[in-house]
């Protein structure tokens, strides 16, 4: 298989999962939905936790994508207020869905799978250790930020466009970005 190959079907298991839930994606359903046989899907996955882990890195690695774009310049040349402000930015833009739902709450329960978010938010929102009010500030901003992705991503209340744009930019006022 090509490596684009990969990413198809990594894309497919989401896929499974926004339409029928985590615990309907197997291997089989998944080369099912990109086209493939099992044993081409086994060639990069063989078992659902190596595919599970795939996806988390998948998910992470294009979420920590639009942060960069977001960002304009490399993480380690911004301030953490300019990083907390670009996280609350692209986070409170990108649609959650269900799948991404699925997939963050089954890394609560297997290590290796939330080590992937983990690392994604030391770097990106670290939560201080002996914290300053601004520190508080820019995790009360992270925080509000999780808070409407979980909203929009449990099929909370719809917020009205003024309401969510208001709503965001007072996070990010408070994160210290425009």
């Amino acid at each position: 298989m090509r490596p684009s190959q990969r990413n198809l079907i990594l894309d497919a298991a989401i896929r499974v999962t926004e339409r029928d839930g985590i615990t309907a994606l197997t291997l089989e359903a998944a080369a099912e939905e990109a086209g493939v046989t099992k044993g081409g899907l086994m060639y990069h996955f063989r078992t659902r936790d190596e595919l599970l882990l795939a996806i988390q890195r998948h998910l992470a690695t294009a979420l920590e994508r639009r942060l960069a774009a977001a960002l304009g310049k490399p993480l380690e040349e911004a301030s953490p207020r300019e990083a907390a402000a670009t996280y609350v930015r692209v986070g409170g833009a990108t649609p959650a869905s269900k799948a991404e739902l699925a997939f963050m709450v089954e890394s609560v329960t297997h290590p290796g799978l939330a080590e992937v978010w983990d690392e994604l938010m030391a770097r990106w929102a670290p939560v201080p250790q002996e914290p300053t009010p601004e520190d508080v500030d820019l995790l009360l901003a992270r925080l509000a930020a999780d808070g409407l992705w979980l909203n929009d991503a449990t099929g909370g209340p719809p917020l009205p466009e003024p309401v969510r744009a208001a709503l965001l930019e007072r996070i990010a006022t408070l994160a210290g970005g425009s």
